[in-house]
C-alpha cells in the first residue's frame, strides 16, 4: 500500500457510542464552553462598567490560570486514582457542575460604589474559587470522554458531536454584552452582569450534572487503577508523601511525551490567537468601524460572533467527515489554513463606510475552533493509548487536565494580552470615539496579524505529529492483548 493511501479501519459495531450518550457527553461540553466564554466576554464589565484599567482586567483573567497549572493536573491525578461505587469520574462531575454554577453567579454580584482596589480583590478571590470548582467538573468530564470508545474514528465522531453542542455557547455568548446593556431589563451594565450570571449559573449546574447521571465508564477499577498499583513498589509509610511523589512522577512523564506536547503547543497557538482577537475585535468594531458607538458596536459584535458560531456547526460536520477520509493531521492543516484566510480578509472588511462587511470573514474564521476542538480532543486519547503502551499506566485524567489547562492558559494569555495590546495601541476609554489614527491602525494590525502568525506556527508543529490511523490501530491491538493477560498477584 502506498504512503499516500494509508490503511483504513472501519469502526466495529461494539465500538460505537449510542447517539443519546454522545449527546449527553456533548452537553457537558456546552457547560464547559458556556462558563469559559461567559467569564471571558463578561470581563469587559470591569473596564467599561466599573472603569478598571484594561491591564488590571487582563491580570484578573491571567492570575487564576496560574493556579490551574497545579489544580488541573492534581484533579486529573485524583480522578485517575479514585475508587468508588459510582466510578472514577462521575462523582466529581456531579459535584463540580453544581459548585461551578453557584460560584459563577455569586462572582458577578458586585456591590456598588467601591474602589478599583476593592473590585480587583473581590473579583480575584471569587474567580480563584470559581476556577477550582470549574476544574472539579471539567477535568473528570474530559477524561470520561477519552475512555468512552477505543476506536480511532469513533473518537473523532464523539468529539465532533461534543464540539457541535459546545458551540451553542458561542452562539449565545457574543450577545452577553448587548444583554447586559438592555435597558428595559437592567439599570446599567453592572446590574446586567449580576442578572445574567444567575441565569448562566443555573443552566450550568442543571445541564452539567447530566453526564454524571447517564454515562458509564468503560474501565473498571481493576483495569484502570489496580494495574498501575501492581507495577509500583509497596506504599511508603506516609501515604501522602507517596501520593505526591507518584503525582509529580506522572506529571513529569506526561509533559515529556513528545506527541502530546505537539498537540498542546498547537492548541495553545490556534486557540490563543482566536480568543485574543475575539476579545480585541470588540474594540476594533466599536471604535474603528462605529466611531465609539458602544450600542451599535455591541450589536455588530453580536452579529459577527453569532455568524462565526453558526458557521462552526457546518465546519464541525465537514471536518469530522474529512478527518475520517484523509486523517486527523491533514484535516487540521485544512481547517487552520482556511481560518488564516479569514483572518487576512478582515483587513479589508473593517470598513466604516460599509460596516456589514465585517460579517464576511466570519464563516472562514469559524474553521479555527471548529477544526481545533473536533480534531485535537480526538487525538489526545490516541496519545493516552500510546503512553499506556510505553508506561503500563492509564492516565486520561492527567493528560486531559494538562491539555485543557493549556486551553485555559491560552484564554488567560489572550485576556491579559488584550489588555496589554490595548494599552500599547494607545487606547484611552476616556476619549470614547476620538481615538487617534495611530491607535486605530495598531488595533487592526494586532487583530489581523497575531492569529495568522500563531496559526502558521501551529501547522508547522503538527506537520511532524507521528500517530497515524495505522499506528493507533497497532497500539490498540497490543493494549487489548495485554489487558487479556492476567496480572501477577
Amino acid at each position: 500500500m502506498s504512503a499516500s493511501a494509508p490503511r483504513h479501519y472501519e469502526t466495529a459495531p461494539e465500538d460505537r457510542i449510542p447517539l443519546g450518550h454522545r449527546l449527553i457527553y456533548g452537553l457537558g461540553g456546552l457547560v464547559n464552553n458556556l462558563l469559559a466564554a461567559a467569564i471571558g466576554s463578561m470581563s469587559i464589565v470591569l473596564n467599561l462598567g466599573l472603569g478598571m484599567n484594561p491591564a488590571l482586567v487582563g491580570l484578573l483573567g491571567a492570575l487564576p490560570r496560574l493556579t490551574d497549572a497545579l489544580t488541573d493536573p492534581l484533579m486529573g491525578y485524583i480522578s485517575d486514582h479514585t475508587r468508588s461505587r459510582w466510578g472514577r469520574r462521575r462523582p466529581y462531575i456531579f459535584v463540580g457542575a453544581i459548585a461551578a454554577g453557584v460560584v459563577f453567579a455569586l462572582l458577578w454580584q458586585l456591590p456598588e460604589g467601591r474602589s478599583e482596589n476593592f473590585y480587583f480583590w473581590y473579583y480575584l478571590l471569587g474567580s480563584l474559587i470559581f476556577y477550582l470548582a470549574y476544574t472539579v467538573f471539567a477535568t473528570p468530564w474530559v477524561a470520561l470522554g477519552y475512555e468512552l470508545t477505543p476506536d480511532y474514528h469513533e473518537r473523532t465522531r464523539l468529539m465532533g458531536m461534543q464540539n457541535f453542542l459546545s458551540q451553542l455557547a458561542y452562539v449565545i455568548s457574543p450577545w452577553f454584552l448587548a444583554i447586559m446593556q438592555y435597558e428595559p431589563f437592567f439599570d446599567d451594565m453592572v446590574a446586567g452582569a449580576a442578572g445574567l450570571s444567575i441565569a448562566i449559573g443555573v443552566a450550568a449546574a442543571g445541564i452539567g450534572i447530566l453526564p454524571a447521571i447517564f454515562l458509564r465508564e468503560r474501565f473498571s477499577d481493576d483495569q484502570a487503577v489496580d494495574k498501575d498499583v501492581a507495577a509500583e513498589p509497596p506504599h511508603a509509610a506516609n501515604p501522602f508523601v507517596h501520593s505526591m511523589t507518584d503525582f509529580f512522577k506522572g506529571f513529569a512523564a506526561t509533559l515529556r511525551f513528545r506527541p502530546f506536547l505537539k498537540l498542546c503547543a498547537a492548541t495553545f497557538l490556534v486557540f490563543n490567537g482566536f480568543i485574543l482577537i475575539s476579545a480585541f475585535q470588540s474594540y476594533v468594531i466599536i471604535y474603528y468601524v462605529w466611531g465609539g458607538d458602544q450600542a451599535k458596536g455591541a450589536e455588530y459584535v453580536g452579529y459577527a460572533g453569532s455568524i462565526a458560531a453558526v458557521s462552526t456547526f457546518a465546519v464541525i460536520a465537514f471536518i469530522t467527515w474529512l478527518a475520517t477520509r484523509i486523517g486527523k493531521r491533514r484535516a487540521f492543516f485544512v481547517s487552520t489554513g482556511v481560518s488564516m484566510v479569514g483572518y487576512a480578509l478582515k483587513w479589508v472588511c473593517y470598513n466604516p463606510e460599509v460596516p456589514w462587511l465585517i460579517l464576511l470573514p466570519m464563516p472562514l474564521i469559524a474553521f479555527a475552533l471548529g477544526g481545533l476542538f473536533t480534531l485535537m480532543p480526538s487525538m489526545v486519547p490516541d496519545v493516552v493509548d500510546l503512553d499506556e503502551l510505553e508506561t503500563a499506566q492509564r492516565r486520561e485524567g492527567m493528560f486531559g487536565s494538562i491539555f485543557w489547562w493549556v486551553v485555559k492558559l491560552g484564554m488567560a494569555v489572550a485576556i491579559f494580552g488584550g489588555g496589554l495590546l490595548l494599552n500599547a495601541s494607545g487606547f484611552d476609554v476616556a476619549l470614547e470615539g476620538a481615538q487617534t489614527e495611530r491607535t486605530l491602525l495598531l488595533m487592526r494590525i494586532f487583530d489581523v496579524g497575531i492569529p495568522i502568525v500563531a496559526s502558521a506556527i501551529a501547522i508547522w508543529m503538527i506537520a511532524s505529529y507521528e500517530i497515524t490511523e495505522e499506528k493507533a490501530h497497532e497500539v490498540r491491538v497490543e493494549l487489548e492483548r495485554r489487558r487479556a493477560t492476567p496480572l501477577p498477584r
